[in-house]
């Protein structure tokens, strides 16, 4: 194998593991933690019973 091939593989994997990095940034509370000003929170709050 040549420089030039390790160097490509190299940088394909480091392409492919970006692509499959990027949707995992769409994850997860975007907002803000803290309910808004005025409401209350909602949780904890218990379960209905069957």
């Amino acid at each position: 194998m040549n420089r030039r091939s390790g160097v490509v593989r190299i940088v394909t994997l480091l392409m492919i593991a970006c692509f499959l990095a990027l949707p995992l940034g769409a994850c997860g509370k975007k907002a803000s933690l803290e309910p808004p000003p005025g409401k209350e929170t909602e949780f904890p709050r218990q379960y209905p019973r069957r």
